[in-house]
């Protein structure tokens, strides 16, 4: 009897404890969950209340562009405010670029963001009030709003670091447009040191302001340039003829839809967004292929754009033998790729992990799959992939009621600013979420 009562009271004190210990844990999850929960909405309140400055910041940087390899006033600029963030620097990576590093409280991940910096060489009509000082000079392609969405998340983060997990290290890179700042980066011993476990990037593009698209995989079709040498000068009407040749030897399509139409891509019936997209297995080649004429050898130049890599090495055999039936096989001096940039290439899945965490904060469907592969347009950040998981998205900065058409590239290129509070918003949560 007394056993049993002795046992009885041993139990019921284990039972008290383990009563005790639940309850103070559940008080520290749900504490910890509020305070998760706190930091979100925080992330909302803090976008909305620097909206206009990150405005005012983009139509500064807009009014002030510098060509790739130039871009010394942007990094100051950039350099500066961060600072003024309590950032730490690092410039020393390569050109003009800047990685501002913010620690958080907490352990975590290491977590790349990456904005472009430089500008286009045009004189491209602009709308807006805030024009491009500098002649034949422009941000036409949106890397002033890059820079204005990465500058955003990098001040709500910061204003949040204590419940920050990981360190966030927001890259900012030059020379995009020539393809060269972010191999150069990714080739930096200083950047290796990182480590950093993933990486993100954002490219506004034509679609409704607001909505972001992202799929695995290839986000662009692969962009090549193919070479052709002859022995012998060709008249224009040969070369003409020789051209269309090759380009109805490659060209690729389904049930007559025009992928090279770049507009379609916001069509909802045809566009990006929609399962039939018509952007979505083709291989698209220049109309009009580049023709001269040097030491006595023709010369033939021109771009295509094919969706599947595996079909890639087969464009300069059939090249090859379209020559050959047209009896210039006895002339060819050579044939070849001149030019091979890697495509945008999304980590399955952290793609699925991102989409997953915007849609836990934001609800699901907040994300829009996309369904093809955009043609004409690439980006470098494909270098950061290769060497780290990373997920490029695309932005919409159309408004097609007021007449703001973010088409890249295209004379009177605008972009609705109200895309850069979803953006600061969104991605400032996928950051502080992925960081753990």
């Amino acid at each position: 009897m007394k056993y049993n009562q002795k046992m009885n009271r041993q139990i019921l004190l284990a039972f008290l404890i383990f009563t005790l210990f639940c309850s103070q844990y559940g008080s520290v999850y749900a504490q910890n969950k509020k305070s998760e929960i706190n930091v979100q909405e925080s992330i909302k309140f803090e976008t909305d209340k620097i909206f206009e400055k990150l405005v005012q910041i983009r139509r500064e940087l807009h009014e002030n562009p510098e060509l790739a390899g130039k871009e010394k006033r942007t990094q100051e600029f950039i350099q500066k405010y961060l600072s003024d963030l309590g950032f730490q620097i690092e410039t020393n990576i390569y050109g003009y670029g800047v990685v501002g590093i913010l620690k958080g409280a907490k352990k975590g991940k290491k977590i790349g963001w990456r904005a472009d910096m430089d500008a286009l060489p045009n004189d491209f009509e602009d709308k807006s009030d805030f024009k491009s000082k500098i002649k034949g000079v422009q941000h036409g392609c949106g890397h002033d709003v890059h820079m204005a969405i990465a500058l955003g998340i990098a001040e709500i983060l910061a204003k949040n670091k204590q419940a920050l997990h990981g360190t966030v290290y927001f890259i900012f890179q030059p020379e995009e447009e020539t393809f060269v700042g972010a191999k150069k980066f990714i080739e930096n011993q200083l950047f290796a040191k990182l480590k950093l476990d993933e990486i993100y990037a954002l490219h506004v593009t034509a679609l409704p302001a607001g909505k972001i698209v992202v799929k695995q995989n290839e986000m662009f079709a692969y962009q090549t340039e193919i070479g052709i040498e002859l022995k012998n000068a060709l008249s224009a009407e040969e070369a003409k003829e020789l051209t269309s040749k090759i380009r109805h030897s490659l060209v690729r399509t389904h049930n007559g839809s025009k992928p090279w139409e770049i507009q379609s891509i916001v069509d909802p019936q045809i566009g990006i967004t929609n399962p039939n997209t018509i952007f979505k297995d083709y291989l698209i080649a220049d109309e009009n292929f580049r023709t001269y004429t040097k030491n006595g050898t023709f010369h033939l130049k021109g771009e295509i754009y094919e969706t599947d890599s595996a079909r890639l090495k087969k464009i300069i055999p059939t090249v090859e033998q379209v020559l050959k039936d047209n009896n210039y096989g006895s002339q060819i001096i050579s044939v070849k790729f001149i030019k091979e940039n890697p495509t945008v290439l999304n980590n399955p899945d952290l793609t699925k992990a991102s989409i997953n965490t915007i849609n836990s904060v934001y609800g699901k469907g907040f994300v829009e799959t996309d369904y093809g592969q955009v043609p004409y347009f690439n980006d470098d950040f494909a270098y950061f992939q290769q060497k780290i998981p990373g997920v490029y998205f695309l932005l919409g900065g159309s408004n097609f009621e007021k007449g703001i058409i973010a088409m890249n590239h295209a004379p009177n290129f605008d972009v609705d600013e109200e895309c850069m509070r979803t953006a600061v918003r969104t991605f400032s949560s996928v950051l502080f979420e992925r960081g753990k």
